[in-house]
């Protein structure tokens, strides 16, 4: 049975990993420590060409903030959020990606020091044009928490045609299209059982009552009528207090959104990225199901 040390680890296709760049980290590490409660460590040493600050909550990774500089450190790229794809061999993966029309814009290459890397990293573009990136785990598995309020909770990819997207992703990540859950769902077959056997040994119990197949879900493919591009969404506890903490601290919100399972808002940070604070909010017969579960 997995315990509260188990580590999360994250099988190939599985989304594992967010960070945010930015110009300003000092500045960021304020806004996202007040929204979030996050706590900080940097891990680059000083004079690095750019910085890297792991942020925590309750004592495990959740995300990092990041600056990529050159080495007069001026600050390269857009500020943004990006999500990070677990992959058995970043080589093999990376390889694959321009078979199925898409771009490597970095070759693979190890984070970390030498003798024990981080990982192994591979900036990618699919062939719509969304960027993310591959990762081959080494020391670093991956988020230690998500899904708790100041956590990572989903990545979505917002696509204009979502057949086209899986196309790439299927082949690539070994995603299956959940048209039979909801619409812009992808399964990973066998990650609900992997949850079960490492950090979350009841998650087929409490979700006796959903579709299934609804524990294999790894990562939306949702349609939308922009560009394709990555967007990353955090969970919250009460969606309205979150959001008026983040305006405070100089937030746009752009659109606020009611469901049957959740209230969400999207927000653009002081920096220009946008992210979604999402707030876990299901029917009522949903959570009289699963205290029922609980019972037995």
């Amino acid at each position: 049975m997995a315990d509260a040390h188990t580590a999360h680890t994250y099988p190939h296709g599985v989304p594992c990993w967010i960070d945010l760049e930015v110009a300003d980290v000092d500045a960021a590490l304020a806004f996202y420590g007040r929204l979030f409660g996050w706590r900080f460590e940097e891990k680059l040493p000083p004079g690095a060409p750019g910085r890297y600050v792991v942020a925590s909550r309750d004592g495990s990774d959740a995300t990092a903030i990041a600056a990529i500089a050159t080495p007069d450190k001026r600050f390269v790229g857009e500020p943004a959020w990006h999500t990070y794809l677990a992959v058995d061999d970043v080589a093999v993966a990376a390889a694959s990606v321009a078979e199925l029309g898409g771009g490597v814009s970095s070759a693979p290459e190890a984070v970390g020091p030498p003798d024990q890397p981080a990982g192994w990293m591979a900036r990618i573009i699919d062939a719509q044009g969304a960027s993310s990136r591959l990762w081959q785990a080494g020391t670093r598995l991956g988020a230690q928490v998500v899904n708790a309020p100041g956590t990572w909770n989903f990545s979505n990819l917002l696509t204009p045609d979502v057949d086209r997207a899986l196309e790439f992703y299927g082949p690539l990540l070994g995603w299956v299209r959940s048209d039979d859950l909801a619409v812009g769902m992808a399964r990973v077959p066998g990650y609900g059982d992997h949850l079960a056997r490492t950090v979350d040994p009841g998650i087929h119990e409490r979700q006796e009552h959903v579709p299934p197949g609804f524990a294999d879900v790894v990562a939306g493919v949702v349609p939308a009528d922009e560009p394709a591009r990555w967007s990353v969404a955090f969970a919250v506890a009460d969606r309205d207090e979150s959001t008026a903490e983040a305006e405070r601290s100089g937030a746009t919100v752009l659109e606020t959104e009611e469901s049957e399972w959740s209230r969400s808002a999207t927000i653009q940070d002081p920096f220009g990225s946008e992210l979604v604070l999402a707030q876990f909010d299901p029917p009522q017969e949903f959570l009289d199901a699963e205290a029922q579960a609980g019972k037995g």
